[in-house]
């Protein structure tokens, strides 16, 4: 059974930058695609990016792109989410989840997909 682990929100004023990480744990190396999803308050889970774990492949949601970037670090199996010039709209629980293929499909921006999650870990950006 695969253990998810976020780190790293925290409040910061617009403009920041914070970077998230997720640390896989349970098997040695997941292999599987990663994904990272957020929840502002009062509303649905939103997808914000993936990476392909095999070949860095990466997606990303056009609210994001240009603005976050989405890494691994395989020997420690941990995934990263570099997100620079934050807004007040990026505020919210942000969850890393895992795929459940070996590879992204067509509906990889899916909470459907990812069957495997992380607790959250809280981003609020001030105005």
């Amino acid at each position: 059974q695969v253990q998810l682990m976020e780190s790293g929100g925290g409040l910061v004023q617009a403009g920041a930058s914070l970077r998230l990480s997720c640390v896989v744990s349970g098997r040695t190396t997941s292999g599987y695609p990663m994904g990272w999803f957020r929840q502002a308050p009062g509303k649905s889970y939103e997808f914000v990016a993936a990476i392909n774990w095999r070949d860095d492949g990466t997606k990303y949601a056009d609210s994001v792109k240009g603005r976050f970037t989405i890494s691994r670090h395989s020997a420690k199996n941990t995934v990263y989410l570099q997100m620079n010039s934050l807004k007040p709209e990026d505020t919210g629980v942000y969850y890393c989840a895992e795929y459940d293929r070996l590879s992204l499909g067509d509906e990889y921006n899916h909470q459907s997909e990812y069957d495997s999650w992380g607790q959250g870990t809280p981003v609020t950006v001030s105005s």
